[in-house]
């Protein structure tokens, strides 16, 4: 079934259209608009990919941060805030949290929002930072000391050099 879905991308494009082969495990898909034709789109290259109801949105609506009392969406998500490399803020519903795979969902926490759900790109994310309002998420496992050997150099992109101590460790 066709879907419309916006691209978002990291360079801060857009393109609108509808996909039917959208899948967070593959690295592409395809976004058929009327714009720019039949487009395969590398997931890597978007910020995020929502799903909509309409095209033209809703600009003048103010979209609820809070989930609405009731809602059966909270039952087993966790309500999050993500904060994009951008700055943009999406307050939404997930599912897992933390998120384990480079590619997520999030249900908008507005039941009226224009999106249906946002497929999200991880290295497009700054931070997620859980809230109250839906399951509580266990903190993450703490990691215990790297006991890995330090060599005392690091490579800076260009060259190997010493570390900031300028020893070996």
């Amino acid at each position: 079934m066709s879907q419309k879905v916006v691209a978002h991308f990291i360079d801060h494009s857009i393109v609108k259209g509808t996909s039917v082969d959208v899948d967070p495990g593959k690295p592409r898909c395809h976004v058929q608009s009327a714009e720019h034709g039949n487009l395969e789109v590398d997931l890597a290259q978007l910020k995020a990919l929502y799903f909509v109801k309409d095209f033209s949105g809703h600009p003048e609506y103010e979209e609820t941060t809070a989930p609405l009392p009731g809602d059966m969406r909270l039952r087993g998500s966790h309500r999050v805030k993500l904060i994009f490399v951008d700055g943009e803020e999406l307050y939404g519903l997930m599912n897992r949290y933390p998120p384990n795979r480079p590619f997520f969902f999030v249900l908008p926490v507005d039941p009226q929002s224009n999106n249906i759900r946002i497929l999200v790109n991880r290295d497009a994310v700054r931070t997620i930072v859980p809230l109250e309002g839906g399951e509580q998420p266990e903190p993450p496992p703490s990691t215990p000391p790297s006991t890995r050997r330090q060599s005392g150099w690091v490579f800076d992109g260009s060259r190997i050099r010493p570390d900031e101590t300028g020893r070996l460790k």
